[in-house]
């Protein structure tokens, strides 16, 4: 009998992950795939994601929100832009997904790309994966490459989303092993942590730690109790920056906050709080570069996470729901 040791079996064990994560399905997208049928597809959707910023700068955000949440369930399928109906529930009124935005910017841009091409050939999932890029671009962070073939999923599941989707109270370990389980180390986590560089939360998310948590400077809480009262259901959707210092720019001062304890979300504040990830936030802190390069690549990586290809799914005229 051959004996395997330990060391193999680990390696093994990786091996089998990364298959599974980076499907063959993942190999069949190509940065050229429109460029027949609509060679366009870039520039239409970054003048659209333009627009949209420019009408309301906090949207670039909420789109990369919006393609997070979409590929951290079942993959990069678009699943999170189907509404519910009567006889379908979608992924939208999952907890982590409450209150989330940009689903009409993503139909609105998907109409405009439609326009340019001539006809419905380019998946809403390919166009929330290039919208997101062209967000962190126009908010002043990285460029990455953007393989497309993405299909559109018919399906969607609530019930994945409550579990996968990292929630603002959760803690450092559940988080690791969340984003863990879809393939990404600590400092990808990290990395891709840092696009609270930019956005808002609404005060129901952080009201739990501005009133009972410790590790957080009192003057930072002092200021948000102000429009976020203690009372349940008072203030609810009341907002605040992510990052108090640039909240509609790229950068690592996100970083450079959690170290004085000014995380917004609890969720936020664990990254620097005693534990493995405080030496991932302190070399971003000081050394924006490297939080660039990193973020860009662990953008990228998202985007390949389990798309339909080939004959799976469908290519959605209307972002909102099924052909």
């Amino acid at each position: 009998m051959a004996i395997v040791s330990r060391s193999n079996i680990c390696t093994l064990g990786l091996a089998i992950m990364l298959v599974t994560i980076f499907s063959p399905a993942s190999a069949q997208l190509s940065v050229s795939f429109y460029g027949s049928t609509c060679p366009s597809v870039f520039d239409s959707v970054r003048a659209a994601v333009r627009s949209a910023i420019n009408r309301e700068t906090r949207m670039g955000a909420s789109i990369i929100r919006l393609f997070f949440h979409d590929c951290f369930v079942n993959g990069c399928d678009g699943s999170v832009l189907l509404d519910d109906t009567g006889s379908f529930v979608g992924e939208q009124t999952a907890f982590p997904n409450r209150g989330i935005r940009g689903v009409d910017a993503v139909a609105n841009i998907k109409t405009q790309v439609d326009r340019a091409c001539g006809r419905s050939v380019v998946s809403c999932a390919d166009i929330l994966a290039i919208a997101a890029r062209d967000s962190v671009v126009e908010l002043g962070g990285p460029s990455y490459s953007v393989p497309l073939g993405r299909r559109d999923a018919r399906t969607a599941s609530i019930d994945t989303a409550n579990s996968d989707l990292p929630a603002p109270n959760e803690n450092l370990d559940s988080i690791i092993q969340k984003f863990g389980r879809k393939g990404f180390s600590e400092r990808e986590m990290v990395a891709l942590s840092g696009t609270h560089t930019v956005g808002q939360a609404r005060c129901v998310n952080f009201r739990d730690r501005i009133y009972n948590e410790t590790n957080i400077d009192p003057a930072f809480a002092t200021s948000l109790q102000a429009n976020c009262p203690r009372a349940r259901g008072s203030g609810d959707d009341n907002l605040a920056p992510l990052d108090p210092q640039s909240p509609n720019r790229f950068g690592n001062n996100y970083f450079q906050a959690l170290i004085n304890r000014r995380g917004l979300l609890h969720s936020d504040q664990v990254l620097f709080n005693g534990g493995s990830t405080d030496s991932i936030v302190t070399s971003y802190s000081n050394n924006a570069g490297a939080f660039s390069t990193d973020l860009a690549n662990a953008m990228a990586k998202m985007g390949n996470l389990n798309p339909l290809t080939g004959t799976q799914g469908e290519i959605r005229a209307n972002c909102r729901r099924f052909n």
